[in-house]
C-alpha cells in the first residue's frame, strides 16, 4: 500500500478536469513504457515459526533498519519507522508485518528478476541476523487473526475498524495474505481501456496460474487460491470486476465516477490520518466533509483515495494488475513476464483481446467466482477449462515477450521467465496443488513442513 508522509507539495483540486488529469499523466510512448513489480512475504521467527511483533528485539523494526546497511533510507511516521526508499523502489509494511518491495519502474523483466533477487538477498541476510525467514504463500497457512500483530501505521488502524463493517474476511484480506502485482503504462485513453479489459477478462486465469493458498489456520480450506475467494468479501463498494469496463464508453470519465462513489478511508494532514472512514470524496471536493469542515482535497489527496480501491486490476496513473497469490522468486519474475507479454506488444494484445471480447458480464463474474476453488479446473466461456485456455494466454504472452527483443548480456529475450507458467500448464496442476499432494502424502499432515519448502 501507499506510504505517505508528506502532502506540502500538494497542489489543490480546482476541477475536474484536474482529477482526470491524474489518469491522463500517466501515457507514455512505448518507448517510455516500464515496468513495476510488487511482491510481498511473510515474516517468521525461525525457532518457532511466529509471526515477530513491530517492536520485540529482533522483529519489524529490526528488520527494517538492518536493510539500511544496503543504502535504504528510512520513513517515519509518527516517530516509527514504517518503510524505506532507495534506488530500487520502496519496501513497506502491509497491516502484520508482511514485508513488501514495491520495485522500481523498470525498462526489462530481466532488471525486474534482477530487482527481486537484490531484494530477497538482502532481506535474507539481514533475517539470518536475526533469526527471521521469510515464506512465499498467498495465505498464512497457519495463523490465526489473533496471532499476528499490527503495524504501527495510521491507516491501518483506520481500515481494521472499518473492514468489519462491511465485510466478513477483510481483516483476513489485510493481515493474513501476501500477492505479487505488476503495474504497466498506458499510450493513450483507448491502450488504457484496451489492456483494462484485457487485463481484467484474464485476471482469474492469472489467479490459476499463481493459486498457492490452500491452508487455513493448519488444514485445507477447500480452496486453492483462499486469498483470491477472500476479496469475494471483503468490502463490494471497493472489489470486483468492474462491468462498466466492458461497456460502450468506458474511459478515465466512467472510471472517475467509480472512485469518486467508492466510500473514504482516510485522509493524511499534519503528519497523521484523520478517520473519514465511510464518506463520500464527492462530499470532500464540495468542502463538506464532517470531519473537515469547510476543507477541499489536495491532488495527493485523491491519489490516496484510488490507493484504497481493491478491484482485480486497478487504474491510477498506471495499471496495476492484482489476481496473483504471493510465491517464490521465479514467480516474482513470472508474474509481470505474463502481463508484459499479453499487454506490450500489440499483436499479443489483440490476440488476447480476440479471446475475451465475446464473453458475457455473467461469463466474467463466473469465472472470478469458480477460479478460487477450481482454478484450472474451472470452465472458461466458450467451452473448455481455464487450463485450456491458460495455454492459450501463456503462448500469447511468449510470443509477445519474443516479439519485444529485450535480451540480456547473454542474448537471451525475456520469454524465459514464463517457464514456471509453462511447467504448470504441461502438468495441469498449480502451486496450491502441489502443496496439498505434500500435504496429504510426503508430509503426513505436519504442515509445519511447508516452511522449509516454501522460504526464501
Amino acid at each position: 500500500m501507499t506510504t505517505r508522509t508528506d502532502d506540502s507539495d500538494s497542489a489543490p483540486i480546482e476541477s475536474r478536469d484536474d482529477l482526470l488529469a491524474t489518469f491522463a499523466a500517466g501515457e507514455k510512448v512505448p518507448d517510455r513504457w516500464r515496468i513495476g513489480t510488487e511482491h510481498e512475504k511473510f515474516v517468521y521467527r525461525t525457532s518457532d515459526h511466529r509471526a515477530p511483533s513491530y517492536d520485540e528485539p529482533g522483529g519489524i523494526r529490526d528488520l527494517l533498519m538492518g536493510l539500511t546497511e544496503f543504502g535504504w533510507k528510512p520513513v517515519v511516521e509518527s516517530g516509527n519507522v514504517i518503510a524505506l526508499s532507495g534506488p530500487d523502489g520502496t519496501v513497506s509494511l502491509e497491516p502484520a508485518g508482511q514485508f513488501e518491495l514495491s520495485g522500481a519502474m523498470l525498462d526489462n523483466l530481466h532488471q525486474t528478476c534482477a530487482e527481486a533477487g537484490r531484494h530477497l538477498a538482502q532481506v535474507k541476510a539481514v533475517g539470518e541476523k536475526l533469526g527471521i525467514g521469510f515464506l512465499g504463500l498467498g495465505m498464512w497457512p497457519d495463523k490465526t487473526r489473533s496471532d499476528l500483530p499490527v503495524m504501527p501505521k495510521g491507516r491501518y488502524a483506520i481500515m481494521l475498524n472499518y473492514m468489519p463493517k462491511v465485510g466478513n474476511l477483510g481483516l483476513d484480506m489485510m493481515l493474513r495474505t501476501c500477492t505479487i502485482q505488476t503495474n504497466l503504462d498506458y499510450s493513450s485513453e483507448a491502450d488504457m481501456v484496451k489492456k483494462f479489459r484485457v487485463g481484467l477478462a484474464l485476471q482469474p486465469v492469472a489467479t490459476a496460474l499463481f493459486a498457492n493458498s490452500p491452508f487455513t489456520e493448519g488444514k485445507p480450506n477447500g480452496y486453492l487460491s483462499y486469498r483470491s475467494h477472500i476479496w469475494e468479501d471483503t468490502d463490494p463498494d471497493r472489489t470486483g470486476m468492474l462491468p462498466f469496463v466492458f461497456e460502450d464508453g468506458f474511459g478515465y470519465e466512467r472510471y472517475l465516477d467509480y472512485a469518486l462513489d467508492v466510500p473514504m478511508y482516510f485522509v493524511f494532514r499534519d503528519g497523521k490520518y484523520v478517520d473519514v472512514a465511510g464518506e463520500s470524496f464527492r462530499q470532500f471536493l464540495d468542502g463538506r466533509l464532517p470531519q473537515l469542515p469547510g476543507e477541499k482535497p489536495l491532488l495527493t489527496d485523491f491519489v490516496d483515495h484510488l490507493s484504497t480501491i481493491f478491484p482485480e486490476v486497478r487504474l491510477k496513473s498506471f495499471l496495476e494488475m492484482r489476481g496473483a497469490d504471493g510465491g517464490p522468486w521465479s514467480r516474482i519474475c513470472a508474474l509481470p513476464a505474463l502481463w508484459v507479454g499479453l499487454l506490450y506488444d500489440d499483436q499479443a494484445l489483440d490476440e488476447a483481446w480476440n479471446l475475451v471480447k465475446g464473453w458475457t458480464i455473467d461469463e466474467h463474474e463466473a469465472l472470478r467466482r469458480d477460479v478460487p476453488k477450481l482454478a484450472l479446473r474451472a470452465q472458461a466461456p466458450g467451452g473448455g477449462t481455464v487450463h485450456d485456455l491458460a495455454g492459450k494466454v501463456v503462448d500469447i504472452a511468449a510470443r509477445g515477450l519474443t516479439r519485444r527483443g529485450r535480451l540480456n548480456s547473454a542474448g537471451d529475450n525475456e520469454s524465459g521467465f514464463l517457464d514456471p507458467l509453462n511447467e504448470i500448464v504441461a502438468s495441469g496442476k498449480t502451486p496450491a496443488e502441489r502443496l496439498l499432494d505434500l500435504y496429504h502424502g510426503e508430509w503426513q499432515g505436519d504442515l509445519s513442513r511447508i516452511y522449509s519448502e516454501m522460504s526464501f
